[in-house]
């Protein structure tokens, strides 16, 4: 949609000046005459201004919105004006990022953008589809202390489950890691060493001690190449991924993972029905809704199954009917948006299901991570004694010879 600047005023001869979006030109004053009497002047911004540098951020990360939001609450709560609000929040955000697209968000608002508007031109990569809407659901309310409130609970509590998924998986990729160095420096230098006084000796090696001789001397002399090639082969897998075939097709084979897919289908779950919620509760068009809640999730083929809902839901069939006919959405979480819907209370249930779906995911979780320690413990000592077995067996070999 097209972007207008105008300068207008009132019929007492105070000026002002903002910006608009329109279909058109006559769009555009009819929407300006709603605030002043006069249109001065009116130009169409051009895409390329209207964006700024600041949009090709990095993402920011849940811990910092989840901090900013809290401060725009409880700033707007004392009752200062927006532009000075912004204002503030910038000087006290940690992160740089956003403290420079705040800034950058309050020199727009002091010229008559709306907040909506400046974050969605100059922070589009950078800042969460949920963050951006939700602020123009707040805009559109007229309460944005209860939308930035809504928003610092959301953001702490996606932030807290991160954080203790990468708790919980830190110790096993701690010992992956130690037990991928372990057999490296086995198969690099300590194995030849033992080679050089395997050929001295006047016997038959055993065959286990050749085969882990000849895996030696090819991880000796292919060790980079095997590197180039892992790497590789992860540079082309993340690349089919960003393809429009490829993405849902990884993400399926995600979901069919054993235990890990359905900790992944449980993510998803809790971050749709937390989204859903904060955005109906904020008061945003159902439809609308759909579409956020549905970018917002991690896996491309839930993601498009939620997507895929909104046709019929712009026919006028109830969401949770549509719902029904994807193949990946948890049955539970169908059947109570169903009832959520029925009974006029989707926001509520959608929390309910939210708190369920985080203890799932925990739990699940917990539960891989169980399974998974004494696989990597059970796999690096069998490994471990299988490299010494074939070691020792020469020198079992030549004292029976003796």
């Amino acid at each position: 949609m097209p972007t207008y600047k105008y300068e207008g005023a009132y019929i007492s001869g105070e000026k002002v000046s903002g910006v608009v979006e329109a279909v058109s030109r006559t769009d555009a004053v009819n929407q300006i005459r709603q605030t002043c009497e006069i249109v001065l002047s009116l130009k169409e911004v051009p895409k390329t201004a209207a964006r700024a540098p600041l949009s090709k951020l990095q993402k920011i990360g849940a811990k910092s919105l989840s901090l900013t939001c809290q401060q725009f609450a409880i700033i707007l709560k004392a009752g200062l004006p927006l532009v000075q609000t912004v204002d503030l929040v910038a000087e006290q955000c940690p992160d740089k990022n956003l403290a420079a697209l705040l800034r950058q968000a309050s020199e727009d608002v002091s010229n008559g953008w709306a907040l909506s508007y400046s974050l969605e031109q100059r922070g589009n990569k950078s800042l969460p589809v949920t963050f951006r809407e939700t602020v123009r659901a707040g805009e559109e309310s007229g309460d944005m202390q209860a939308a930035f409130q809504r928003m610092a609970d959301y953001f702490e509590r996606m932030n807290k489950t991160r954080e203790s998924v990468v708790s919980a998986l830190t110790y096993p990729a701690f010992v992956i890691a130690v037990a991928v160095v372990v057999v490296a420096v086995i198969m690099l230098y300590a194995v030849p060493t033992f080679t050089g006084v395997f050929q001295g000796m006047s016997i038959e090696l055993p065959w286990p001690t050749k085969v882990l001789i000849a895996m030696s001397a090819f991880f000796q002399k292919y060790i980079l190449v095997l590197i180039a090639l892992a790497a590789l082969v992860l540079f082309a897998l993340r690349l089919y991924g960003t393809t429009e075939k490829g993405g849902p097709v990884l993400a399926k084979a995600q979901l069919g993972l054993p235990i890990l897919g359905s900790v992944v289908r449980m993510s998803n779950a809790s971050q749709f029905a937390h989204t859903m919620s904060m955005l109906l509760t904020a008061g945003m068009p159902i439809l609308q809704a759909i579409e956020v809640s549905g970018k917002t999730m991690s896996n491309l083929c839930m993601s498009q199954e939620v997507l895929g809902t909104l046709p019929g839901v712009e026919g006028g069939r109830p969401f949770g009917e549509c719902l029904g006919y994807t193949k990946e959405i948890p049955p539970m979480l169908v059947q109570m948006t169903s009832v959520g819907e029925a009974t006029g209370s989707m926001e509520a249930t959608l929390q309910v299901l939210a708190a369920y779906y985080d203890n799932e995911t925990d739990l699940r979780t917990k539960r891989a991570i169980a399974l998974l320690e004494p696989s990597i413990i059970v796999v690096l000592a069998v490994l471990v004694v299988l490299i010494l077995f074939a070691v020792y067996l020469p020198m079992f070999s030549m004292y029976g010879n003796m």
